[in-house]
Parts: C-alpha cells; sequence; structure tokens
C-alpha cells in the first residue's frame, strides 16, 4: 500500500486524512492524485465504495493553495442531494487545516444560508445542477474562476437527465481549467461529454485483477420471493449473526414508507430517505444512521449515492432495480473501504425478466432465483439466521390498561366517577335503575330525584318535559306544537 505522504500530498492534508485513521490510498487513488496535482485531465473510474472522492478532491484542495482569494475556485457537480451532503463532508475535512471555506449548494434548503456562504468568499462549492443554474441565473454564484471542475458520478446524471445542465455549467467556466470526471460506469455519453469539455484526458480505471465485475468482498444472494412474505423475511434477516447497519432499497416512495412503518411497529430502529420528505428529514434520518442511532435505512433509489457508511453489513433489494448499473450501486452500499458485505435481492414473479438482464450483464450464473418464504431452511442458513427466529422483536409487554377510577379521574372512595353522573340528558339520563343508586351516592345538583324518571307519564320529577329539552337544543323543526311531549 502506498501512503498519501509517498504520493506528494502536502503534509496538513495528510494530518488531516491520519486524524481520520485514513493513512493508506486505494487504488484508484494512487492512479490519480499523482496526475491530478500537477493539472491532468482525469477519467476516473473505479466501483463505489472505492475513495473516488479523495481520489479528485486532493488534488483540488492542493491545487488551490493554503490561502486561495475568497471568491469560487472550484467546483464539484454531483447528481444528488445526498452526494453533495457526502462530497461537502469529505472536502471540508481535506480543508481542516487550510483557511479554504467549502460550501454546499442544493435543492431542498433555503437559499439564505447558502447564498450567506457564497457572499463570506467560499471558495469551493459542491452542488447540484438545478441549484447551482438557479443561483448563477440570479448571479448569486459566480462560477467565470473557477478554475477546478469535478464532475463526480457522471453516468447517474446522465440517467437523470442532467446532460444539459451539465453543457449549461461548462459555458459558465472558464474555458482553460483543470476538469476531473469520476464514475463507477463509463457509457458512450459520458465519454462523448469527456471528449467534448476535456482536453487530452486520460483514463484511469483501478480494478483488482481477480475482480470481476461485481465486487469480490460483496456476497450476492437472490430469491424468488412473495410480496406478501418480503416483509416477515426482511425482519428476520435483519436478526441475522453479525449483521451491522442496513440499507433495504425500494422501488417507490410509498413502498419505503410502508416499509418504514412496518419494520418500526415490528420493533426494529428503522429510518427511511425518500422523495416525499422534506430535505431536512432527509438529512436526519441520514444522520441518524450514520452515527447508529438508527440501523436501518430503508431508501429509494435517490438516495443510493449519498449513503457513504463504511460499516453497512447487508444491502437489501426489496423490489428488483431496473438494470445492472442501479443494482451495482445499491450492492455498492455494503463491502465499502476494503470491508466484506451482503447483497440480498429479492425478485417478484413479475421481475424475473428484468433478473434474467441483469444475471446476464454481470455474469451471476443464477439464472433462475431460488424460491424462497420465510420459513425457508436454506434462508437461515445462507444469512446465518438463528434457529426459530420469528419477524417480531419487540419483546416489553404492550402498556396495559389502568382501573376506571384513576383513568376517569376519580378517586372518591369505590364509587364511580363523577363523570358517569354527567352523561347526556333525555332517554339516556333515565336509562334505568343501574344508575339511579351511583347518582345518589353523588350529590344532586338541585331537588330531589333529580336525573330520575318514574316510569309512567312524559314528565321527569322536576316537572320538565325530556322530549322539549331536547328539542330546544336541536332547534324548532316546525310548526308540531302536539308533537313536543311524545316519548
Amino acid at each position: 500500500m502506498t501512503t498519501f505522504a509517498e504520493l506528494g500530498v502536502d503534509q496538513d492534508i495528510v494530518d488531516a486524512l491520519a486524524a481520520r485513521g485514513i493513512i493508506d490510498a486505494f487504488p484508484i487513488q494512487e492512479q490519480t492524485i499523482p496526475l491530478g496535482l500537477p493539472g491532468q485531465d482525469i477519467i476516473g473510474q473505479a466501483k463505489t465504495g472505492t475513495g473516488k472522492t479523495f481520489g479528485f478532491g486532493i488534488p483540488v484542495v492542493q491545487r488551490l493553495g493554503l490561502n486561495p482569494e475568497p471568491g469560487v475556485k472550484a467546483l464539484i457537480v454531483v447528481p444528488t442531494r445526498e452526494l453533495a451532503v457526502q462530497v461537502y463532508e469529505d472536502m471540508d475535512m481535506l480543508t481542516s487545516n487550510r483557511s479554504t471555506s467549502v460550501v454546499a449548494i442544493y435543492g431542498g434548503k433555503a437559499y439564505e444560508g447558502q447564498i450567506d456562504q457564497l457572499k463570506a468568499g467560499a471558495q469551493i462549492v459542491v452542488g447540484t445542477p438545478g441549484r447551482l443554474i438557479d443561483l448563477n441565473n440570479q448571479r448569486l454564484l459566480d462560477l467565470s474562476n473557477a478554475a477546478e471542475v469535478v464532475l463526480d458520478e457522471a453516468d447517474k446524471m446522465l440517467d437523470l437527465g442532467f446532460l444539459a445542465d451539465i453543457e449549461k455549467i461548462f459555458q459558465k467556466v472558464p474555458a482553460v481549467r483543470h476538469t476531473q470526471l469520476f464514475s463507477a460506469t463509463m457509457p458512450g455519453p459520458i465519454v462523448t461529454l469527456a471528449r467534448r469539455f476535456m482536453s487530452n484526458p486520460i483514463h484511469m480505471r483501478a480494478n483488482d485483477p481477480d475482480e470481476g465485475l461485481t465486487q469480490a468482498n460483496i456476497r450476492h444472494l437472490v430469491y424468488r420471493a412473495h410480496a406478501l412474505d418480503k416483509d416477515e423475511v426482511i425482519a428476520r434477516i435483519l436478526q441475522a449473526e453479525g449483521r451491522g447497519k442496513t440499507v433495504v432499497f425500494t422501488r417507490t416512495k410509498r413502498a419505503a414508507q410502508k416499509l418504514v412503518d412496518e419494520l418500526g411497529d415490528r420493533g426494529f430502529n428503522a429510518a427511511a430517505v425518500h422523495g416525499d420528505m422534506s430535505q431536512e428529514a432527509r438529512e436526519r434520518s441520514m444522520a441518524a444512521f450514520k452515527a447508529g442511532k438508527r440501523d436501518v435505512l430503508i431508501a429509494t433509489d435517490v438516495a443510493a449515492r449519498g449513503i457513504d457508511v463504511n460499516d453497512v453489513t447487508h444491502v437489501i433489494n426489496h423490489t428488483i432495480p431496473d438494470d445492472e448499473k442501479t443494482y451495482l450501486h445499491r450492492a455498492g452500499r455494503t463491502g465499502r473501504a476494503g470491508r466484506t458485505g451482503i447483497a440480498v435481492t429479492f425478485v417478484d414473479w413479475d421481475d424475473l425478466h428484468k433478473w434474467a438482464l441483469i444475471n446476464r450483464a454481470l455474469e451471476f450464473g443464477q439464472p433462475e432465483p431460488v424460491e424462497t418464504y420465510s420459513s425457508s431452511p436454506h434462508l437461515y442458513e445462507d444469512l446465518d439466521i438463528p434457529a426459530g427466529t420469528k419477524g417480531r422483536i419487540v419483546t416489553a409487554p404492550k402498556a396495559q390498561k389502568s382501573d376506571a377510577p384513576k383513568r376517569d379521574g376519580g378517586g372518591k372512595g369505590e364509587g364511580e366517577p363523577r363523570r358517569r353522573r354527567r352523561r347526556g340528558s333525555g332517554s339516556d339520563a333515565g336509562s334505568g335503575s343501574t344508575d339511579a343508586p351511583t347518582r345518589t351516592e353523588d350529590a344532586p345538583r338541585e331537588g330531589d330525584g333529580s336525573g330520575t324518571h318514574d316510569g309512567g307519564g312524559k314528565e321527569h320529577h322536576d316537572g320538565k318535559p325530556a322530549p322539549r329539552r331536547r328539542r330546544r337544543r336541536r332547534g324548532p323543526r316546525g310548526p308540531r306544537e302536539g308533537a313536543a311531549g311524545t316519548a
């Protein structure tokens, strides 16, 4: 392994990395940092979770110098809000021993704080295309001096339809610049984009010799599961031996929220990240997951690129992704930074054709997923689930009902609480002899026999006809005076 100091990285950056326990460089970093430091345009390709952020981030920070002038000097464009937060945190750490300031620019957050940081002279901007273009159009973000430009997760930008926005951004930055493009996959349109906006780029691809299309340190399990049994299967997987932080991917926002509610009811400490949540709520969920306060995160694909947590042990695909690229990015949330991980995928009967395409593209050699239920013995064996495990871990007894007098605010001996005395008037007020003893124990409001009925005639003992009292509350319906005394 090569240390960052051996790659020519400045000592203050080496110290910032060492403070986080990061000493040795990953293969993609070994290849790109020596080229990026002198200003060579780079196309960096490596699987997710292999350290691409430091591969482009260290050259950007070092090339700006120890005390850069105020104003935007570097621009890092990312496809999603979650990834913007993640890259911002990494860049902020790299600049912790310098005067360089970093700001994250993305939607779903108030403009004011981001604008204030820009006005304060932030030199590095990490942002999503939409908000970047918006602030630039308002003349609040000046990109004319951004000589360092990075496109991170370029293939995801293509998938999300940001290609036109990227072209607009390149028209705003200087013609002479240092450009780096990083991506896990390199489809044709991305290569075309690189040729248009980069100057003689060197394509660096980092792969281990014994590694196939998927990461060798991730174990892939594929099951054909019934939709009504998936929640139970997931709940049992979450109780597997050695299970750490787990990410569950769903296809829709509604499915994500439904699953987090279901797992919470079963006793699991789960959080969600999906498009129906506010940006603040999404960030709170992500922060709680990273801090270990929540150990299960249910997410849609919008959050996949921003989940950079090294200790994720399991990824579960509640629904199969649409293609092999999405599968790789989902599975890449585990097995990060050299650790091992498990990726479990459920395939519905209607989605077998999707799995056939993914299986062929990634060369899994599993054309027929094993039919699996929550009680299947091979499920327990594959995932090391203790025998007898059920899909619920709530062990605390349900809240017991308190006694009626305490609940209703009573406490005057063993009699019924005073609230029973205030039941509705009319026929309900005289519901028979059952309530009469209770009312005699409580002090009557006025006179004798208040609220009782003798069972004969139309009147109470107080001389007031009950039906007329009821009709006065409802308001008169008409001139039927004779009907006032009917029971």
